[in-house]
């Protein structure tokens, strides 16, 4: 099987052509990872959920492992440009041709048993049976939506991570800080350990209420058991300010660590990372982290879309600066709308930054933008995801109080056409509100996946 194929067939998963509900193709999951043999029995390591952040830590985390001299696989999700995206070893993502191999595998599995699953249960099986073939036996996983029901729930890590808990995917998981917070806490099982980042008072108790029901935990908690500062001693020519980060753990206090990635709650997904690598450490999982090997690699780490900063960007003739960040919620916005208005106030051009936006059909649109200036110009577009919001939807759930200008776009290249026409040589464009469309962008301006 070719990697275009692969491609094919996931395309066409989310259609359930067997008409089961998605309950049971979730139960599936655990079988097909039966039927191949478990290729996870031998993985340990960590699983990240959460509202937002998950990437980052995810990113963190792996950095940090690799400075340990262990392998490590990574599971991100979702994938920006290709879906080889989704399996990293050592933080790169898998070839073309190892990610057919894997997925063949699964997929045979798959109609041999006919066991239909959702999208995400193949990629998780996907991997684990990549991480089996290339003899990886650490894993950092980040969860797609909620805890207990995401799939790779079902690969069995016993490090449990909550970055933080927002309003989002509201219809699958719950309207309220409560229901989502239990439906992400859900994934720990008995003798996990936890590690809880910084959460809302009313998160915060509900994920007590449902630790409370499990037995043999050890629990970390941000601001009780886990602490950080951070500060800034210097600026790294255009990269911007140079952030350093002391994390004190149970086990550990690690001085000193570069934060490359922007914004200040950066500095909060770094210290989650180094708790949960702590706990791996304190599992017997890997070696005890030495600050030394660390630094260097934290340093390195990237993580593409999230405030990327494209400074050279070239688009049909036209040059200037692409601030992609994939935030996906109010929350989120409004958590990196401090960056992007920086980004604003540095740009060279003569007018305001021009947004482009797109979104799912369920997200909260005016929340979204509401952290932005409501003067700077608007490009609404959609994806070519088959739960985009189509332009028209998006204009009708714009806050009445908007006053920029405001168009719309059938599809990303032209709407980064519209918005370079407007911006002007030089000028600034701000691409947010999908990840999908953050992946179209760095297509359309010739980026390679990373």
């Amino acid at each position: 099987m070719d990697y275009q194929r692969c491609v094919d067939i996931l395309a066409k998963v989310h259609e359930n052509p067997h008409g089961l509900p998605r309950p049971v193709r979730q139960a599936n999951v655990s079988r097909l990872l039966e039927a191949l043999g478990r290729p996870e029995r031998e993985l340990r390591g960590m699983l990240v959920v959460g509202t937002n952040g998950k990437g980052s830590t995810c990113a963190f985390a792996v950095s940090a492992v690799a400075a340990t001299g262990a392998r490590v696989g990574s599971l991100p999700s979702p994938h920006l440009q290709e879906l080889r995206e989704r399996i990293r070893i050592d933080g790169v993502p898998v070839t073309r041709a190892e990610y057919a191999a894997a997925f063949a595998e699964v997929w045979s599995a798959i109609e041999q048993h006919g066991l239909p699953v959702l999208s995400q249960g193949v990629f998780a099986t996907t991997a684990a049976v990549h991480f089996r073939r290339a003899g990886v036996g650490l894993a950092v996983a980040e969860a797609s939506i909620g805890g207990s029901r995401a799939a790779a729930a079902e690969l069995g890590l016993d490090v449990k991570v909550l970055t933080g808990v927002g309003l989002d995917h509201t219809r699958l998981l719950g309207g309220s800080l409560d229901l989502i917070a239990r439906a992400k806490i859900e994934a720990v099982r008995d003798g996990d350990h936890v590690v809880l980042g910084r959460l809302a008072p009313e998160a915060a108790s509900s994920a007590e209420q449902v630790l409370r029901t499990r037995t043999g935990l050890s629990v970390w908690r941000m601001d009780h058991e886990i602490r950080y500062t951070a500060r800034t001693v210097g600026r790294d020519g255009s990269r911007g300010p140079v952030t350093l980060v002391d994390v004190t753990t149970p086990r550990a206090v690690h001085r000193d660590l570069p934060c490359p990635l922007p914004g200040a709650h950066q500095h909060h997904n770094l210290a989650v990372a180094m708790a949960a690598v702590d706990a791996m450490a304190e599992r017997g999982h890997i070696r005890e982290p030495d600050n030394e090997r660390l630094r260097p690699r934290l340093a390195a780490t990237r993580w593409p879309g999230r405030l990327e900063l494209v400074p050279h960007a070239r688009l049909d003739g036209w040059t200037g600066r692409v601030l992609l960040e994939g935030a996906t919620n109010p929350q989120g916005v409004e958590t990196v709308a401090p960056e992007i208005r920086g980004h604003a106030r540095t740009d060279g051009g003569s007018g305001p930054p021009v947004l482009v936006f797109a979104s799912m059909h369920d997200k909260d649109v005016s929340g979204m933008l509401a952290p932005l200036p409501a003067d700077w110009p608007l490009v609404l577009t959609r994806t070519d995801s088959h739960q985009a919001a189509a332009p028209a939807a998006l204009h009708s759930h714009l806050s009445p109080g908007r006053q920029g200008p405001c168009l719309t776009a059938e599809d990303t290249p032209s709407a980064l056409r519209r918005a370079a026409g407007i911006a002007g040589p030089g000028g600034l464009i701000v691409v947010l509100g999908s990840l999908r469309l953050i992946g179209e962008t760095r297509t359309a301006l010739a980026l390679q996946p990373v």
